[in-house]
């Protein structure tokens, strides 16, 4: 049977001694939450709002603890002043983004956080990589650990809304 994704990620954040996952909960992460939050090595912490994600995954490292931030294209907004934390302080800092704003979606709030993701990571500093197709997850956030945890620097893996599936939008009150 095909590994998803999700479990793919898994794996790897379990090979790699990840311990600390914060995230603001988002459909497409739902899997990959399930299975972190079924592990009694790794604390999943639910969080307010994205950037205190920077703060924790930060502070997991200087506490000598590895930490991820999964989170939705349309929190990234929420992160960007936060984000000037881990590069000065050359902190590792790695975060998994769910896309949403492409071709397929119905939600016109999504688009333009969506639109914006990439140019905004890589202008704050961040290295992007990509994973278009749900085979090229896995290998996008190694090399995305990879680099960041490397580097002590920071990166970001984007997954493709193509990947997740796009979500159903009404615009008029039920």
């Amino acid at each position: 049977m095909k590994k998803s994704w999700s479990e793919d990620v898994y794996g790897i954040i379990k090979a790699k001694g990840i311990s600390l996952v914060g995230t603001v909960p988002d459909g497409g992460l739902t899997r990959l939450l399930k299975l972190l939050e079924s592990d009694p090595d790794i604390r999943v912490v639910t969080l307010a709002t994205e950037e205190e994600g920077v703060a924790l995954v930060s502070g997991a490292w200087l506490g000598g603890a590895k930490a991820v931030l999964l989170m939705q294209s349309s929190g990234v907004g929420n992160t960007i002043n936060m984000l000037s934390l881990p590069a000065e302080c050359k902190i590792p800092f790695l975060a998994l983004v769910t896309m949403r704003g492409g071709p397929n979606e119905s939600n016109p709030w999504q688009v333009h956080m969506g639109q914006a993701v990439s140019t905004v990571l890589e202008a704050l500093g961040l290295r992007i990589f990509h994973a278009s197709i749900e085979v090229e997850v896995g290998t996008a956030f190694e090399d995305a650990y990879n680099y960041a945890f490397n580097n002590g620097r920071s990166a970001a893996m984007l997954i493709a809304q193509q990947v997740i599936g796009a979500k159903k939008f009404s615009n008029t009150a039920a």
